[in-house]
């Protein structure tokens, strides 16, 4: 199969990068913005049709949940308006497509797991446009997955486990919140649970992907700190009233992963367990 990767140079898109070499199956085009332009959807149809691509891994997204308050049209755009223009060139080709979406569909009022049939509530711009374009593509592809992920991390990008790395060296304290719960995710797992669904074959419908457990991002610090062996910065957990944002966040964001494990027959890591791994690669220990 010929697969198109957007947003390669992404978390997600690098890390799926790493595992496509060990996949002689199949031929993938790695792109971002400066090989193709998601928002230009003639561009899309043209570079699906020239390179016969058979589905697409849609990495690309506006991740700024901040300032996606202010910049809705952008955010819109990448995050709406682009997949629905991606679905739509590989549907016309009786092509697959996975979508990468968020817990940010819901307001994280719950106090149990999501499940996939749970209903959608976003209370962010991030959020709404994510949602609709989750609609998109399940209305204008047949062939059609969306797995939706949180807080996630790796060794490439700008991310929080390596904002904490850095902060727990040059600060002697730092306050972190503890009232918003939900689960880490290192990028790798969620690449490697994408290869065998493109080995497995995409089963259409909503599936949601996260590490096992559950954290508030007190406890994420703690965690990163004790792997790293940082002991001379303490963390202290703040309320999230302590530390407004101009984009709400879910209280709660736990994501019940029964499905996606039964659909593959994946074990799911333990957050800590992929942490311990990542952490390792960052610090060379």
């Amino acid at each position: 199969m010929n697969v198109l990767i957007t947003g390669c140079n992404g978390q997600l898109g690098n890390e799926m990068q790493l595992l496509e070499q060990a996949d002689s199956n199949n031929k993938y085009f790695n792109t971002d913005v400066a090989e193709l332009d998601i928002t230009n959807a003639d561009a899309i149809r043209q570079f699906v049709e020239d390179n016969q691509i058979d589905g697409i891994v849609n990495c690309a997204a506006y991740t700024a949940v901040d300032k996606a308050e202010s910049d809705e049209e952008l955010c819109r755009k990448l995050n709406a308006e682009a997949p629905a223009y991606l679905a739509h060139a590989i549907d016309e080709r009786g092509g697959w497509m996975i979508q990468v979406s968020t817990d940010y569909v819901f307001d994280g009022t719950n106090h149990t797991p999501y499940t996939e049939d749970e209903d959608t509530c976003p209370n962010s711009v991030y959020g709404s446009t994510k949602l609709v374009g989750e609609f998109n593509v399940l209305k204008l592809c047949r062939r059609a997955m969306v797995i939706r992920t949180a807080w996630l991390y790796s060794t490439f990008g700008n991310n929080f486990v390596k904002t904490m790395l850095r902060l727990g060296r040059e600060k002697s304290e730092l306050g972190v919140i503890f009232d918003q719960i939900g689960t880490p995710t290192y990028a790798r797992d969620l690449a490697t649970t994408i290869m065998t669904a493109i080995e497995k074959g995409v089963v259409p419908g909503i599936y949601h992907f996260s590490n096992e457990g559950v954290a508030s991002w007190y406890d994420f610090t703690l965690a990163i700190h004790r792997l790293a062996g940082i002991e001379s910065c303490r963390v202290r957990p703040i309320h999230t009233a302590d530390y407004p944002t101009p984009a709400t966040r879910p209280h709660y964001s736990v994501l019940d992963k029964t499905k996606i494990k039964q659909t593959y027959g994946i074990e799911i890591p333990h957050w800590e367990t992929s942490l311990a791994e990542c952490v390792r690669k960052l610090t060379n220990n």
